[in-house]
């Protein structure tokens, strides 16, 4: 229905009069002209007419200053000082009442118009429709507003989302609450599934189930075949119900359908047809649904980049540990949630001339090129490692392979190389997180002195050389297993090692147990490799 329409409706009319006459008068000439009409005799009667719910309210008041139990104007004032009539347009008449500054008083107290009596049948309807007119102007642009701070929000929810689930959750219930209605949608996921949502209110909890996977075809089908923008079409209820069937929404349904990409499936938003009230409403739909078809493929978009960099930084990394006598070893990676960036996290494990050589580090930064950067460290230190270097030589190397092809770029690196024997470590810490030395009579320390992160131009000291008695073990990790954001990094790596020495001494047990305990939740990788001298 049209605004100009909607401001041709007949309307329910209260009428407040003492004279029985007069009310009989304004009834019979109000009815005559299509609008229903209420009537009280006391201002007492006036106001309980209005205690009804919210659709028994009328659309307008005719109010006479001159009542037996309190005058018009008071009437007029409790009626604009209540929330819940407060837009209820006033018409003061009187046949007393007529100076100027009685006009003034009644406009001044709630009245929306003032005549005199006696009234020309005219001239009152005249006045009743101009001032229903601007009422539900004001009515329409309040709700319109009310929608648009809605829309705003859905907007706000559906680009924000970080996953699907609350992608479908965020555009199935900004619909139900942009348009004060029930709300349906049908998407295909970032993993290809085809999913109907469903939502009662803007308050209730959005219902996400598969649907079939030709669904979304169908329903383009019914607007924009394989067209880009937006589409909003009227179905049958049983249209739709044999198209969705056991969805909620009764009676005819009003679909919007939005695609950005041509080839790409669309994203589709479904309310009741009584539910788009002008044209306005259906320009809120179809914003709504465009702004979710862009919100879906740019998270389509992050879904693939994410899975390609992923995909990248577990090909760096390596596929099985060496095997060698005296040490046993058990490794970890854990991959940042599927929201976050990737990271530049890596462990390594080569047997070199002296002995094998343990090193775990971290690319500062997280991105794709974080990934790819730590693929490239990784293969250099292998090959340097494998050639003879010692730890800090190895290091130096690193340094300036760094310095010439990824200049400002720095990486924390713990290199610890086990003598053929077993029996001794040498440990080069390039900034990392202090490796853990678990000595079987003294228990876990940290091997704190470390020299400076590659990538600044700085040498990099000796290694300090560690006794590794039968039993000793070694745990290495990186800064996403320990760091957390609310803590100081001290306490948390107390805690880690107070964990670790009341732990199981399995390698694979306690791997667990750490991942278990620190490793949940977190928003950075985790490399972890721990090594048990025999």
């Amino acid at each position: 229905m049209t605004d100009s329409a909607q401001e041709r409706l007949p309307a329910t009319v209260l009428v407040v009069d003492d004279n029985e006459t007069n009310r009989y008068v304004l009834t019979s000439w109000l009815q005559r002209a299509g609008h229903s009409v209420i009537s009280a005799s006391t201002g007492e009667q006036g106001l309980d007419r209005l205690h009804g719910g919210p659709d028994t309210l009328p659309d307008i008041a005719i109010i006479d200053v001159r009542l037996p139990d309190m005058s018009g104007f008071e009437v007029s004032e409790r009626v604009k000082n209540s929330p819940r009539t407060a837009h209820l347009p006033i018409i003061q008449i009187s046949a007393a009442a007529i100076t100027p500054d009685d006009h003034a008083e009644g406009l001044r107290r709630g009245a929306d118009a003032y005549l005199d009596q006696p009234i020309d049948p005219g001239e009152l309807l005249a006045t009743v429709s101009a001032t229903l007119r601007y009422a539900r102007a004001r009515q329409r642009a309040e709700k319109l507003a009310h929608r648009l701070i809605a829309l705003n929000q859905a907007t706000l929810d559906v680009y924000s989302a970080v996953g699907f689930h609350s992608f479908a959750s965020a555009a199935t219930g900004g619909a139900a609450a942009v348009l004060d209605s029930p709300a349906s949608a049908v998407f295909l996921s970032p993993q290809a599934q085809a999913v109907h949502s469903m939502t009662d209110d803007a308050r209730a909890t959005v219902r996400i189930r598969p649907a079939h996977p030709g669904l979304l075809k169908q329903l383009a089908a019914h607007s924009l075949s394989q067209d880009t923008g937006v589409a909003i079409v009227r179905v049958p209820h049983g249209q739709w119900q044999a198209l969705l069937p056991g969805d909620h929404l009764a009676g005819d349904v009003a679909l919007a359908v939005a695609r950005t990409k041509r080839g790409r499936p669309p994203v589709c938003l479904a309310v009741p047809v009584t539910a788009l009230r002008g044209a306005d409403d259906e320009q809120l739909l179809q914003q709504l649904a465009n702004a979710g078809a862009l919100a879906l493929e740019a998270l389509r978009t992050y879904n693939e980049e994410h899975a390609l960099g992923l995909a990248l930084q577990r090909s760096f990394l390596p596929k099985e540990m060496p095997t060698v006598p005296g040490v046993e070893l058990a490794f970890r990676y854990l991959p940042a949630s599927e929201h976050a960036e990737i990271g530049g996290d890596f462990y390594e494990a080569v047997q070199t001339v002296n002995g094998l050589l343990l090193a775990i580090g971290d690319v500062v930064g997280h991105s794709v090129e974080a990934a790819t950067v730590m693929g490239e460290v990784r293969h250099a230190l292998r090959a340097y490692a494998i050639e003879g270097h010692p730890p800090h030589h190895v290091l130096d190397r690193v340094e300036t392979l760094l310095g010439q092809s990824q200049p400002g770029l720095t990486v924390t690196l713990c290199l610890v190389l086990v003598e053929p024997d077993a029996r001794r470590l040498h440990i080069a810490n390039a900034g990392h997180i202090p490796p853990l030395v678990i000595d079987p009579e003294k228990g876990p320390r940290f091997h704190e002195p470390h020299g400076p992160l590659v990538g600044l131009g700085l040498p990099h000291p000796p290694p300090t050389v560690v006794e590794a008695p039968p039993g000793t073990r070694l745990l290495m990790v990186t800064d996403g297993l320990v760091e957390v954001r609310t803590a100081h990094l001290d306490a948390t790596l107390a805690e880690f090692r107070e964990a670790v020495a009341d732990g199981p001494a399995d390698l694979e047990e306690m791997c667990n147990l750490l991942l278990a305990r620190f490793g949940q939740n977190k928003d950075d990788d985790i490399a972890l490799i721990t090594a048990l001298f025999t």
